[in-house]
């Protein structure tokens, strides 16, 4: 039985987070100088759409006591995924409304910001966390 290192998983979710904010911004200073500020201004929107959602799962998924045990722990991983999604869904519905926006530059830097996340997960250790102490008796 594997027991999560929630501080280390906590570093993890956080450490994604800062570099999809850092991505968001090389991105969207990239698509600034390459197209002009509608660009750029997308791109900001786009990754930050990305970085938002992972901010709010991170938060909700990995926050206060959800690794107290195995069924509050997968609840805040559900509850976090779910926020996520709403959180996407929700900004890019008001963005796409309100903002006129260059749509590659936005996709490309919510593409780019969400290829952090999965690099990230493919860079961290095979194993979160270490093996639980067996019971005797």
């Amino acid at each position: 039985m594997l027991a999560i290192d929630l501080p280390h998983a906590r570093r993890l979710a956080f450490g994604v987070v800062l570099g999809q904010a850092g991505v968001s911004a090389t991105v969207a200073l990239a698509a600034w100088a390459l197209s002009g500020p509608r660009a750029g201004l997308s791109a900001l929107l786009g990754g930050g759409i990305a970085t938002a959602g992972s901010l709010a799962m991170a938060r909700l998924a990995l926050g206060g006591d959800a690794g107290a045990d195995a069924r509050r722990a997968l609840s805040a991983l559900l509850l976090g995924e779910a926020v996520k999604l709403a959180v996407v869904i929700g900004l890019l519905v008001v963005v796409l409304k309100v903002v006129r926006v260059a749509p590659l530059a936005m996709f490309a830097a919510f593409a780019a910001t969400l290829l952090v996340y999965w690099i990230a997960l493919l860079a961290a250790p095979p194993a979160l966390g270490r093996r639980a102490p067996r019971r005797v008796g």
